[in-house]
């Protein structure tokens, strides 16, 4: 007896499949100045820097270079509320007993 199979639930179970298996990575397109200019760079020395670098292609370079601008523009960590106000220190040192300071060794031993 030949078993009968539901070619709608055969086309679901392939369509299914290739929907989950084909999601494209983010992507950026880069378009490389013809010269090296302060805002700008062009490719050659894109792979300059990648052979000096040793770098495998010119996507570790601009990760690279990426990575090292966003570490020394933006902030390591949220700005705070600033400075604390007169009742908040007040608060602290109510809360913290005043006087004899200790030292952390003294405490440990």
């Amino acid at each position: 007896m030949i078993a009968k199979k539901d070619i709608l639930n055969i086309s679901f179970a392939v369509f299914e499949n290739i929907m989950t298996t084909t999601a494209k990575p983010d992507q950026l397109l880069l378009r490389f100045r013809s010269t090296d200019t302060q805002n700008g760079i062009s490719r050659s020395t894109v792979e300059k820097l990648a052979e000096y670098l040793g770098f495998t292609g010119e996507t570790q370079v601009i990760h690279y270079a990426l990575r090292k601008l966003a570490k020394e523009v933006l902030p390591a960590y949220e700005a705070d509320d600033g400075e604390l106000t007169p009742a908040q220190l007040a608060a602290i040192r109510k809360a913290i007993p005043q006087g004899r300071a200790k030292s952390v060794k003294s405490s440990l031993f």
